[in-house]
């Protein structure tokens, strides 16, 4: 079968629900891992493949295996984290064999590595690098573009609240990336929050006052610190479990007493087992009735403001319809900008809203205040 799209990590719980969009769009695609054996098992799992045009294909997890399975392909999807340990042979085959390189990571200093360290070379060659093309961190650029329409807005503060289970790979990668430094943008610089500190917020529709994390600090300052919109842009996430909460804040207070002063390949050996510790099998998939999101941005300007509000329901399939609405995009030829970009601006940020209102998984609105 001669699929342009290759979704790596396809058997963990977001490659399947990646695949489970790319087959409702009747897109052929790769379903590639280091394991064949589950990765037939695991796709045997998603009803909605019944009849869609697939292929499982084993692959080890080095550049030069990683780069013979992507030549000739159009766009790859990484869904293996932590990005910052296992990333690096992905995006390197990618540059070697030609296509655009999408991820789901939720780890900042990951997306940082990647545009200082790939984006050039990505543009060079006419290839978008577009890593969190997730609910985390795409659903709070959503809603800032949607501030950013409005004349004069310069600052956004954008909070997210989730009330679903975290997925293996998922409590890893915001493992550690809650131990790492975590970036907000403050008048175009880039400033670090505080380590293991909660902070109550407010969200739209709760009347319930919220403890939140940076959360590894969010993509969204990354992709916004470049632009002249922009001036500054903070991002702050809560749990509707808000004992879980609690329970990670005290985890990362006990982290800087005891393991901050370790080399970081320790401290991220450590993450790795608390990571393990905490979520060791996969969630069910997400229903909507019970897992529903609630993403806000307040948009500010001198002397105007608005609030823009994305209802959802269940991230991690907006996830899948997100990085499915994107290769859709790549195939048809109507992708936009090369070399590190924000998914919003190579996608589309009314495109990728539509695309979710269309399932039944967002609905939004923008009040001037």
């Amino acid at each position: 079968m001669n699929a342009e799209v290759v979704v790596y990590g396809a058997s963990g719980y977001t490659g399947k629900l990646i695949a489970w969009q790319l087959a409702e769009r009747g897109i052929p695609f790769i379903a590639a891992g280091r394991n064949a054996g589950r990765l037939a098992a695991e796709m045997a799992k998603v009803p909605e493949l019944d009849g869609a045009r697939y292929e499982c294909v084993a692959v080890d997890h080095d550049e030069a295996a990683l780069t013979k399975l992507f030549t000739g392909r159009k766009a790859v999807c990484n869904v293996v984290g932590p990005f910052m340990q296992l990333g690096e042979p992905v995006v390197k085959a990618c540059l070697a064999a030609g296509c655009h390189y999408l991820d789901t990571t939720g780890e900042q200093d990951w997306m940082l590595h990647l545009q200082r360290n790939y984006g050039e070379a990505f543009a060079r060659k006419g290839l978008l690098l577009v890593p969190a093309c997730s609910w985390m961190w795409l659903a709070g650029q959503l809603a800032a573009e949607l501030a950013l329409e409005h004349p004069g807005i310069d600052t956004l503060d954008i909070a997210y609240m989730a009330d679903s289970n975290t997925s293996v790979a998922s409590t890893m990668s915001f493992l550690r990336m809650l131990t790492r430094e975590q970036y907000f943008l403050e008048h175009g610089a880039l400033c670090t929050w505080p380590s293991a500190t909660a902070y109550p917020i407010s969200i739209p529709g709760v009347h319930r006052v919220l403890d939140s994390l940076p959360w590894g600090g969010g993509g969204e300052p990354v992709w916004y610190a470049n632009d002249p919109r922009v001036a500054s842009c903070s991002v702050l996430v809560a749990f509707r479990n808000q004992d879980m909460l609690r329970a990670i804040v005290a985890l990362l207070v006990d982290f800087e007493q005891k393991h901050r002063h370790l080399p970081v390949a320790e401290q991220e050996q450590i993450t790795n087992t608390l990571g393990n510790q905490l979520v060791s099998s996969e969630p069910g998939r997400e229903v909507p009735a019970r897992n529903r999101s609630i993403v806000s941005c307040h948009g500010r300007g001198d002397t105007g403001s608005v609030t823009v509000v994305l209802r959802g329901n269940a991230p991690y399939i907006q996830t899948g319809i997100f990085v499915a609405e994107a290769m859709r995009t790549i195939l048809l030829g109507r992708q936009r900008g090369q070399g590190f970009t924000a998914p919003a601006a190579a996608f589309g940020a009314r495109e990728m809203i539509a695309a979710a209102a269309a399932a039944g998984q967002l609905a939004w609105e923008a009040t001037p205040v």
